[in-house]
């Protein structure tokens, strides 16, 4: 990894980064995030009995659209096309949590970390969003890159 921030030029000035001469390579990112709650509201959750419908259904749908407008929400990202997105939530009983994973895939001149980890915060706001009225203290934790493959930088994964 480089020492530099990249989205800043010689004169400290913010740019977009210039993937020109970059390869066109195929690009795999995996990220994560949970949200925590009370047990009545995972049970909720996992029932399908919440007034709103199948929270993790929509959340599913937030994420896969999040993950295709992320370089309107980010200002220097490049827009994607994407050519993947997998959406995975696993229910957590012993810590009342909703774990989401997702997995963004591109062939292109840059990688698809942004897209992933965009992707899994808005799954987890749409959670929250949806079981407000009955939990209004959830937490979102723990949002992170677990893998990321393609590009010059090869293939790297988180150590936890």
């Amino acid at each position: 990894m480089s020492n530099s921030l990249t989205h800043f030029d010689q004169d400290g000035r913010a740019h977009m980064v210039d993937i020109a001469e970059k390869s066109e390579t195929k690009r795999i990112a995996r990220a994560s995030g949970r949200i925590r709650m009370q047990a009545a509201t995972l049970q909720i959750i996992s029932s399908g009995t919440a007034n709103k419908g199948d929270v993790l259904g929509v959340a599913r749908i937030a994420a896969i659209q999040a993950s295709k407008r992320t370089a309107e929400l980010i200002p220097l990202c490049h827009l994607l096309y994407l050519t993947h997105i997998a959406v995975e939530f696993n229910l957590d009983q012993n810590n009342s949590a909703v774990e989401c994973v997702v997995t963004a895939e591109t062939f292109g001149r840059t990688g698809v970390e942004m897209e992933a980890l965009t992707a899994v915060s808005v799954a987890l706001l749409t959670i929250y969003d949806m079981c407000k009225a009955v939990d209004r203290g959830m937490t979102l934790t723990d949002i992170r890159l677990l893998e990321k493959q393609g590009g010059r930088s090869g293939h790297w994964q988180s150590r936890q």
